[in-house]
């Protein structure tokens, strides 16, 4: 078990959230910046192999190593996709749905289709991720630097069940509670791979391929660092219903946060942070929990959908057709 780098994940996580027509509030200002690039890009292509849906297809969370895998490495990857492995891959994705004629033409071209695949993965990422990697990636590095330090103060099973609420760990079982799933049984000797991303948030996603490790992804912490400011970046309806401080800490809380973190984050001090929690707890929108010697703050499921409902922002004309 190690952690690793996926820059291929966050395009396929990215994409999967433009597919489903709405970008989550901590990935705005994200997408304001890169949409009109997004014209350059066959996005028509790509959201048909990324389409909205319960699945991602397992190739596009493949050839991740350790924190070295490079994007280039794993475009290869894709690009020499064996035709049964691609095909099988996107029928999952689609679900007995029928494909549409895009994805057809891929199977039907053979290798050559994973080829412009793997190059129109390439064209996305140039626009869209790559631009923005730096931040990114130091966002990534301090997760897992302090999952370290979860591992090492606290151990395995701690640092694990930290991941995601919808991990848990008992004895060497790991659990991810998932509305659909197929995979139950046991580790090969490829190892897991744990893997932070930005865009897999608000989900946790399990992986595994028969020549690949298989891999753990989950939303780092800090996502709501890759916006310029919170108070900026929550949104007026939002603010209207909750007040300013107690909307930021709300939408800040996509993630866990102690409410020390929350006031170095957010700029304000920890008494009157406590305060915004007790009242988001009252009122049912966040939820707490004791880690260690730390008590951490999350949205219910409540808070999300307050959030969503008034922080999302449309994006159903990215495709060409």
């Amino acid at each position: 078990m190690r952690f690793a780098s996926s820059p291929l994940t966050e395009v396929a996580e990215s994409l999967h959230m433009l597919a489903a027509g709405r970008v989550q509030s901590l990935h705005r200002d994200w997408f304001q910046a890169v949409r009109p690039s997004l014209t350059s890009v066959d996005m028509d292509l790509l959201l048909a192999v990324v389409p909205a849906g319960p699945f991602v297809a397992d190739f596009l969370f493949g050839a991740v190593v350790d924190a070295r895998t490079t994007i280039s490495q794993q475009l290869a990857y894709v690009a020499a996709l064996p035709l049964d492995q691609l095909e099988r891959h996107l029928r999952e994705v689609w679900d007995g749905r029928p494909m549409p004629p895009r994805v057809t033409e891929l199977i039907h071209d053979g290798r050559a289709g994973a080829r412009r695949l793997a190059v129109a993965l390439g064209a996305y990422w140039q626009v869209a991720i790559e631009p923005h990697w730096k931040k990114m990636r130091a966002l990534l590095d301090e997760d897992v630097a302090f999952r370290a330090g979860q591992l090492t103060n606290c151990g395995m099973a701690a640092m694990l069940a930290n991941l995601h609420s919808d991990v848990t760990v008992r004895g060497s079982l790991i659990t991810i509670d998932k509305k659909r799933a197929d995979i139950d049984g046991g580790l090969t000797a490829a190892g897991l791979r744990l893997v932070p991303s930005i865009f897999v948030w608000p989900n946790v996603i399990f992986a595994a391929g028969a020549d690949c490790p298989a891999v753990l992804i989950y939303p780092a912490r800090g996502i709501g660092n890759l916006t310029a400011e919170h108070d900026e970046a929550t949104d007026d309806a939002l603010v209207a219903l909750l007040g300013r401080s107690r909307a930021a800490i709300l939408a800040a809380l996509a993630i866990p946060y102690s409410t020390t973190e929350l006031a170095v984050l957010l700029r304000q001090s920890p008494p009157a942070v406590s305060q915004h929690l007790a009242v988001l707890r009252r009122s049912g929108l966040a939820v707490s929990w004791r880690n260690g010697r730390r008590v951490l703050y999350q949205q219910t499921d409540l808070g999300a959908s307050v959030v969503n409902t008034m922080m999302t922002t449309s994006v159903r004309s990215i495709g060409t057709s």
